[in-house]
């Protein structure tokens, strides 16, 4: 009988577990985590390699590359520069749209009188600009004053000119120049300017050529819809036209006025037979 209540005792006493069973089960816990993490950080590793070396850090230079051009880099030379009315592969050799002190006049013969190119106001110091890509020909003194010859590219054999004076050259005899791009400022010495200007010349060969002939209409344009006027050509004016009341109203007054008097007249016959008649 004492032996049945030890064992009932035993049977049905409750508490915690074993010290060694407990750290058993968190051992086996832990250990599942930790080959959770280690399968996921494989994973990353596969699907997202790190990015470094050589070409990792060009990477990086190349993607840096553009946003410090756009903070303000030096541009390359033979870039356009900033002011120049340029469109496509030709521009103005002064900045914006320059006032034509004057036009070409072409002459009857190569000695005859004339204007042989145009005439652009600019001050001294002015920046000129090729007026289409080419290669310098020529850049030094004639006469005492600084020419720039530019051979404009794809124009021919022989090739288009262009001259600018008086010139102080920013290039050298076959330099490549593109359109807008800086070859000289404008200098002292004699002008057959009354104020200063910058002459702009076109030639082909001996041939003398407007410079202006080689300019697209966008840059001839003063403004969206106004064109250039034509120098010593009077504008036509409108004549005025009536309108179609105006003309009809005389010719209805008229007929009206010619029945009327029909009328009176018909009448003044009408009494004076009636009179002879009576024999008054």
């Amino acid at each position: 009988m004492r032996r049945t209540r030890e064992v009932t005792a035993g049977a049905g006493r409750s508490g915690p577990p074993a010290p060694a069973a407990t750290r058993r089960g968190r051992g086996a816990g832990h250990g599942r985590r930790a080959g959770v993490v280690a399968l996921a950080a494989v994973l990353l590793l596969v699907v997202l390699p790190p990015a470094s070396g050589p070409a990792a850090a060009s990477g990086v230079r190349a993607a840096q590359a553009p946003r410090a051009g756009a903070a303000g880099g030096t541009p390359a030379r033979g870039a356009v520069r900033s002011g120049a009315a340029f469109d496509g592969g030709r521009a103005w050799p002064l900045a914006g749209r320059p006032r034509v002190v004057r036009g070409w006049e072409p002459s009857e013969n190569p000695y005859g009188p004339g204007h042989r190119g145009v005439d652009l106001a600019a001050g001294t110091g002015a920046v000129v600009r090729a007026a289409a890509p080419g290669r310098v020909s020529f850049a030094g003194q004639v006469a005492g004053r600084g020419v720039v010859a530019v051979e404009v590219t794809g124009s021919g054999d022989p090739p288009l000119r262009f001259t600018y004076e008086p010139v102080r050259a920013h290039v050298a005899k076959g330099d490549e120049v593109t359109a807008g791009q800086l070859v000289g400022t404008t200098g002292p010495g004699a002008s057959h300017c009354t104020a200063r200007c910058l002459h702009w010349g076109l030639r082909r060969e001996d041939t003398y050529l407007d410079p202006l002939s080689l300019l697209p209409r966008s840059l001839l344009l003063r403004g969206p819809s106004r064109l250039l006027p034509v120098f010593g050509v009077p504008v036509p004016q409108a004549v005025p036209q009536p309108s179609r009341a105006s003309r009809a109203a005389p010719r209805r007054r008229g007929a009206r006025g010619a029945r009327g008097g029909r009328e009176r007249h018909g009448g003044h016959d009408g009494r004076e037979r009636q009179r002879r008649r009576r024999g008054t």
